[in-house]
């Protein structure tokens, strides 16, 4: 049975790779997207199993988009990955530092190698693209010259581009979390230890010093947080954040306590951290009807 899992961007992406990762052993057909929006329209429409989305990197911080379109769309987080990225500047054949005009690429590819970027202005145009994998492409296909990409060593490969330029991210311990989407239909593993909320507090002195104390007294580890305001409400923020937790049992009680603490809360995912890079167990429950 061949899962169908949609993406943005196009084969060799990073977005490719994650889904390699997780899905190494899987028939699986690559639903490729311009955009977020489609790759979680395509969830919702039933048009493929599950999405894989970029969340956050470890330069460029948090994909803030992606968070409202998680929310938006209802969708639940179900597995994460993460992968080192390391970024690599190419060209057609023939092509040298020197003759490039012009380097295209996904904007957060771009922004993880701003310090690079800024040391080869004005000499160079900087044009955001649609994504790493795309652009490469775009460059071969059209035999562009003088354009070059910022894209990861595989895209180089797949398109037969020359490489002028290596490991040019601003930082070379370089991280990107992606985590898979489905409907809302999907369980939980059981081994699960790791949630994804989000909360929406009252105009209150103290509600988030609250909700901390909450998740400190009961052992619940907040690992991330992050506000994005309301676009109908102007000047309130919702928060998102991630926690890690040991007892299942405990954790769905602290959750009841804090429905009871907070204006508004909503589980967007629980699912077990991986760092290991765990092959994901995704298309077994998907086979088993879960």
């Amino acid at each position: 049975m061949s899962i169908k899992i949609a993406i943005q961007g196009i084969e060799s992406s990073f977005h490719h790779l994650a889904v390699q990762k997780l899905f190494p052993n899987n028939n699986v057909t690559l639903m490729p997207c311009d955009s977020f929006d489609k790759v979680t329209g395509t969830i919702t429409d039933l048009s493929a199993d599950f999405g894989v989305i970029a969340i956050e990197n470890s330069i460029a911080g948090s994909i803030l988009p992606n968070y409202t379109l998680i929310d938006r769309e209802d969708l639940q987080i179900l597995d994460e990955v993460y992968l080192n990225i390391d970024m690599y500047v190419m060209a057609l054949e023939g092509e040298t530092l020197h003759t490039i005009d012009e380097i295209h690429s996904h904007p957060v590819a771009l922004q993880q190698c701003k310090d690079y970027l800024m040391r080869v202005q004005p000499h160079c145009k900087i044009v955001e693209g649609k994504d790493t994998a795309s652009e490469a492409r775009r460059i071969k296909e059209g035999n562009l010259k003088g354009v070059a990409t910022i894209a990861g060593k595989q895209v180089a490969e797949r398109y037969g581009l020359k490489i002028l330029d290596s490991h040019v991210q601003s930082l070379k311990e370089d991280k990107t979390r992606f985590v898979v989407l489905g409907r809302k239909t999907e369980a939980s593993p059981i081994e699960a230890n790791k949630a994804s909320l989000k909360f929406i507090l009252d105009h209150e002195v103290g509600s988030l010093s609250n909700v901390l104390q909450l998740l400190n007294t009961f052992g619940i580890n907040l690992t991330k947080i992050q506000s994005l305001p309301i676009p109908e409400k102007p000047w309130e923020y919702a928060f998102f954040v991630d926690v890690l937790f040991e007892d299942q049992e405990l954790f769905s009680e602290v959750i009841s306590m804090l429905g009871k603490t907070v204006k508004e809360l909503k589980i967007l995912g629980v699912y077990k951290q991986n760092l290991e890079n765990t092959p994901s167990n995704l298309s077994k429950n998907l086979v088993n009807g879960k």
